[in-house]
């Protein structure tokens, strides 16, 4: 079967912590359902999303998975997403194909650093939280809902509750049961406390509510149910068990009966235009629309080639259809039409709006595309989930002689497929780094090159991705004059250097007056402020954060070129710098560690010892403590290493850029050293 109607489509991402037992969850669901015969097990390797090589020898998924089910006449696609906080981004690419975040938390550990980043990232979808192993022993389920409530707001309110040890969920909404005797709270006080949420948002249904003192059904709740889901205003809680089954057939009735369709979600985020000239445009759910698809996930194989995953937001699609990729002039035909299931790939006849579908062997088609079918959606583009900034480098290069464009281009390929993988070109230090969210997701990467292109390659820690600006003010001027036997060089350039606040970037500004500069030649001057920036002037390392101002020059009418304005705008700006009070800025990570309390001290000695600082802790559930902190990027390598030492291999860690300050004096004072040794070796 495939849907008729959006209103039939639900779609979900599982998404929270490794261990929480999403993919487990997802199984459970599909046997449930009728979707497959017997639920397959993480440790066998014979789960449907977690299909790859990778993921069955690691025992966590790498990549989201697609699959889908169906329940009482509604089609329920569900992207089971990677809970290792090293692949966090692969998770995050499925928000925008979906209406609904589903974050999964572990009943025995609690709330996690993973489950807290995607329950804020995921802000602007509906939510809901489904607490699973609830049949773990020795779980507080009071204590937990008060951390959930107290961590993520009073709006989380549970819809169903678990009993005594967590072998069965006591309805609290559809048909409550006021005499059962659940873990904690009661029935009465679970349904009366979501009722009164939901009314809130609609003043009819709370006038009915409160002064004629009747009773709603839940048909009665649905409208207000996705107005509060949409707003934040609610985040239903439910209980499962994965593993016994408790809770599965309430989780399928709830996203079913309750979970917003393709029309009752937060819309898009659609934008027509790059940059400040983008303005927002309107998508609709109707199928007799122009197609309008973003793809949010391809995986590139040698062998099979790329497929592309994407949402049809608008329209319906079949094969042979004619679809643009971007601004593209030139159309691709779809030839096969595929819906996935985990690894399985089956032909289908169309795809209407809502849906999720697959093309493959496109070569053109690449991650945040959308695809459409007229030319009225040229430079249509999908808002973006905020990613975390990859930190962690590798600095790395091929082995084999003659590997180096098989590396490029396998490079090339992963960047499409992770939206957290960075990959440089560091002409300083002559390198390539590949840039990550930690040394988990570096491996990764280093085993996929392996594996899919058989490279074998060579490692080492990379550069410091250290930056240079300015704490002042300061004006250069600089005239760059050469005369040979015709015609010379002549360029004067004056200019300004001031200090911009952290984050800001380089800004230039052209405050000529007079034509002392012709408008001919300013390009140059800008293209000179830009490489001095880009070679940074105290340590080697670029500038940022400041404003470059040129208010004069002067030029002759015969000698006047552009090298002479780009030599002597470039010369300007290192004089200008010189004299503002450069100074170094390193970069910061902000380190979450999860410990046993018996090792907080420890890992506080650790990070104080990498010139750290402890920025609060928390504890997440009994017995252990959550550790929050600010290190330097260079003061890193290692550390999960000295974290599994000194944990016994209990401790985790999650870790995010942060952002840059100046570098302590010794810092700064070796690194100017060392710049000027090389280039003093390089005259």
């Amino acid at each position: 079967m495939t849907p008729t109607s959006v209103h039939d489509i639900r779609n979900l991402s599982l998404l929270g912590h490794a261990g929480c037992g999403k993919t487990t969850l997802l199984e459970k669901l599909l046997a449930t359902a009728g979707a497959i015969g017997v639920p397959g097990s993480v440790d066998k390797g014979d789960t449907v999303s977690d299909h790859d090589p990778q993921e069955k020898a690691l025992g966590h998924s790498l990549n989201a998975s697609l699959a889908h089910l169906e329940w009482a006449g509604h089609w329920v696609n569900i992207l089971d997403t990677p809970g290792l906080p090293d692949f966090l981004g692969r998770a995050l690419a499925t928000l925008p194909a979906v209406e609904t975040a589903v974050v999964v938390i572990n009943a025995a550990t609690g709330i996690e650093a993973v489950t807290h980043q995607v329950m804020e990232l995921a802000a602007g979808q509906c939510r809901m939280i489904v607490v699973n192993r609830i049949d773990a022993p020795g779980v507080d389920f009071s204590a937990l809902m008060e951390r959930i409530t107290a961590r993520f707001g009073k709006e989380c309110l549970p819809i169903n509750l678990p009993t005594a040890g967590g072998e069965q969920v006591i309805d609290c909404f559809f048909q409550p049961d006021y005499g059962a005797t659940p873990a904690f709270s009661t029935v009465r006080e679970a349904h009366d406390r979501i009722v009164d949420q939901v009314v809130e948002v609609d003043e009819k249904l709370m006038a009915l509510y409160l002064e004629q003192g009747e009773s709603v059904q839940p048909e009665q709740l649905h409208d207000p149910f996705e107005v509060a889901l949409r707003e934040g205003h609610l985040i239903p809680v439910c209980f499962t068990s994965a593993r016994s089954g408790a809770g599965i057939r309430e989780l399928l009735e709830i996203m079913g009966r309750l979970l917003p369709d393709p029309t009752e979600g937060n819309p898009p985020r659609f934008l027509k235009g790059e940059g400040p000239a983008a303005r927002p445009v309107a998508v609709s759910t109707a199928a007799d629309q122009h197609v309008i698809a973003h793809v949010f996930q391809v995986s590139n194989d040698p062998f099979r080639g790329k497929l592309g995953l994407f949402r049809i937001h608008q329209g319906t699609l079949s094969p042979n259809s004619q679809l643009y990729i971007g601004d593209a002039r030139k159309p691709f035909k779809v030839a096969h039409l595929l819906r996935i299931q985990g690894k399985n790939q089956v032909e289908i006849d169309r795809g209407i709006p809502g849906d999720i579908c697959a093309v493959a062997r496109v070569d053109e088609i690449h991650r945040d595309a959308v695809l459409h079918d007229s030319h009225d959606e040229d430079h249509f583009h999908l808002t973006p989930p905020r990613y975390p900034q990859p930190v962690f480098g590798l600095a790395l290069s091929a082995e084999k002689h003659g590997d180096e464009q098989k590396l490029s281009e396998a490079l090339h390929r992963l960047l499409d497929e992770d939206p957290c993988l960075g990959v440089e070109h560091d002409l300083q230090a002559k390198e390539t780094v590949i840039r990550g969210l930690g040394e988990v997701h570096l491996k990764a990467v280093l085993e996929t090159l392996k594996a899919r292109w058989n490279l074998t390659l060579t490692t080492r820690p990379p550069a410091i991705p250290y930056r240079e600006t300015v704490a002042g003010t300061a004006e250069a001027r600089y005239r760059h004059k050469k005369q040979s036997g015709g015609a010379g060089q002549f360029g004067e350039v004056a200019l300004r250097v001031e200090a911009l606040e952290r984050g800001a970037g380089v800004e230039f500004a052209d405050e000529v007056k007079g034509g002392t500069i012709p408008g001919n030649f300013m390009p140059a001057v800008e293209k000179g402020i830009r490489q001095a920036v880009a070679d940074g002037v105290l340590a080697g390392f670029p500038l940022q954060d400041l404003r470059v101002v040129v208010f004069d020059g002067k030029h002759h009418t015969v000698d006047s070129n552009e090298i002479s304005f780009v030599t002597a705008a470039r010369h300007a700006v290192q004089e200008a710098v010189s004299n503002a009070r450069p100074l170094v800025l390193e970069p910061l990570i902000t380190l979450t560690v999860r410990v046993p309390d018996a090792h907080f001290g420890g890992i506080s000695a650790e990070l104080s010892g990498r010139r750290g600082r402890l920025t609060g802790t928390d504890s997440p559930q009994p017995g252990w403590t959550e550790i929050t902190g600010q290190v330097p990027m260079a003061e890193m390598e290692g550390f999960e290493s000295r974290l599994k030492s000194i944990s016994g291999g209990n401790g985790s860690c999650s870790i995010a850029f942060s952002h840059y300050e100046p570098a302590p004096q010794e810092v700064h004072q070796r690194l100017a050293r060392e710049h000027a040794g090389k280039r003093g070796g390089e005259q």
